[in-house]
């Protein structure tokens, strides 16, 4: 049996001819910018979020970096950020001109560790960023009462949690704001690159409409200094396609999450992720820490013809173009662990229970572990 991590053809191929149709509109419309078909998915998109505002942009690290500017963070601040996280987080804080201040996980959820925040803060301190890592949600309930004691913006970081929800809440409408990706994998993606800002306050969604768009409301009237950030009609009709499977996709996500964590309990050379009580993932990965050699577990299963990847083998404080910070290794040891023992197993919502079994009865057949 081949395995790939991710097949993207057979998701296609459940709705190929909505997307043609879709593909078709915009092309007959002959309308490729802020047209209609972004005006229609932004409703839906903010809807399902359960927020007043959703503004589509060209991908997941402007939704970040615009998010920033509209809050009007900027030099010498300080945002905090999970030590545990793709780079595009600490990378949209510096975009903005700020500091990312690295905070370590919760090793069982892989999120930002919300008992370890506070003593992150500083008088210069503006905004926390957390990840809803890997499509688990992170405490935003915690991180909202830390947010208020300090006077803190919240910008959640939903790149990886499309409909994922806490207490039966959706993501997306629990913080100041959030970001997503619509990169062509995640839960809800495009055919290229796309993001969008969700928020409930109308003065930022203001600003961020502005800032997607050269700092203008008005053609040729320049408010503010904005940016060309903007969700194209293209990606916006297929969006839109996608979003009405969303849910039903997220679904198939769990059942054979449900089921890796069922058979991965018997084996003993991984630890399989944990849910915390009250949250709803929806799986953008399957991702267990080895216990052993991350390398060599790898290469048995590429033997079997299982296809893994790796995120991230490297933490954002150890990454070259954060050398400036001083940030040694040893600063967050909980990070640069997981950066050393994640694997990411194959994972998309048409996968075959059958693939699943065969993946966990490969890994029960390596002797690697310790």
């Amino acid at each position: 049996m081949s395995i790939p991590f991710y097949d993207l053809t057979s998701g296609h191929a459940e709705i190929r001819s909505e997307l043609d149709a879709a593909i078709a509109t915009v092309l007959d419309a002959s309308h490729y910018i802020m047209g209609p078909q972004l005006e229609a998915f932004e409703a839906e998109f903010a809807a399902y979020c359960g927020a007043r505002h959703c503004i589509g942009v060209s991908d997941g690290l402007a939704a970040l970096t615009l998010g920033l500017k509209a809050l009007g963070i900027g030099s010498g601040d300080e945002v905090i950020v999970p030590s545990h996280t793709f780079v595009a987080t600490w990378l949209a804080v510096s975009a903005a001109g700020a500091i990312p201040v690295g905070v370590e996980p919760d090793p069982a959820s892989f999120n930002i560790d919300p008992a370890r925040i506070e003593a992150a803060i500083t008088p210069r301190t503006r905004c926390i960023i957390p990840v809803h890592l890997y499509g688990q949600p992170a405490d935003m309930v915690a991180i909202n009462a830390i947010a208020a004691r300090h006077g803190l913006a919240v910008l959640e970081d939903a790149a990886q949690a499309h409909g994922a929800t806490i207490a039966g809440r959706p993501v997306g409408g629990m913080g100041t704001l959030a970001a997503f990706s619509f990169y062509p994998i995640k839960n809800l993606g495009a055919l290229g690159d796309g993001g969008a800002v969700v928020t409930n306050d109308d003065q930022l969604a203001h600003r961020l409409r502005m800032l997607r768009n050269y700092g203008s409301t008005i053609k040729y009237q320049h408010e503010i200094l904005g940016t060309n950030s903007r969700l194209d009609e293209m990606q916006a009709a297929i969006l839109r396609v996608k979003l009405l499977r969303l849910s039903a996709w997220n679904r198939q996500r769990q059942t054979l999450a449900a089921e890796y964590t069922r058979l991965l309990a018997e084996c003993p050379s991984v630890v399989a992720p944990v849910v915390r009580p009250g949250m709803e993932s929806v799986w953008h990965l399957y991702v267990v820490r080895v216990r052993g050699s991350r390398e060599d577990l790898a290469c048995h299963l590429k033997t079997q013809g299982i296809q893994t990847l790796v995120h991230y083998p490297c933490a954002p404080h150890r990454q070259p173009a954060y050398a400036p910070l001083d940030l040694r290794e040893g600063t967050f040891p909980l990070a640069e662990a997981m950066a050393s023992d994640v694997l990411s197993l194959p994972f998309w919502p048409q996968m075959p229970l059958t693939s699943v079994r065969f993946v966990v009865d490969a890994i029960a057949s390596w002797k690697g572990a310790y």
